[in-house]
């Protein structure tokens, strides 16, 4: 089973940039999907990126469409997301998966309860 660590959560102002890094431990190409989600205080957890690997294909939230950027290194065997023009509705505790069903989790917006192994989190502040 992968083991994911996330990292790159601090404060930023608004307009600011961050890039998050998901590390996975026992990662290998069977490990096709992939995704950063996020939950704010009060809100339901939801896909920020999604990313499948075998062909490449990407599916961003609206809110995040032109701002962010997802992208995995094989090599490194990280997960990244790459975040521009920050805003205070970003803010959130960020969370990296795997192994999760790709159609599925971009049709509802997020992974099916019990699917995929999950990061502990990182926490993204924006301040206006």
């Amino acid at each position: 089973q992968v083991q994911l660590v996330e990292s790159g959560g601090r404060s930023v102002q608004a307009g600011g940039s961050l890039r998050l890094s998901c590390a996975a431990s026992g990662l290998t190409s069977s490990n096709d999907v992939m995704g950063w989600f996020r939950q704010a205080p009060g809100k339901e957890r939801e896909l920020v990126a999604a990313l499948k690997w075998s062909d490449r294909s990407t599916s961003y939230a609206d809110s995040v469409k032109g701002r962010f950027t997802i992208s995995r290194d094989n090599a490194k065997n990280t997960l990244y997301l790459q975040m521009n023009n920050l805003e205070p509705e970003d803010a959130a505790v960020y969370y990296c998966a795997s192994d999760i069903p790709y159609e599925y989790t971009v049709r509802n917006g997020d992974a099916p309860p019990g699917f995929g192994s999950w990061g502990q989190g990182t926490q993204v502040t924006v301040s206006s």
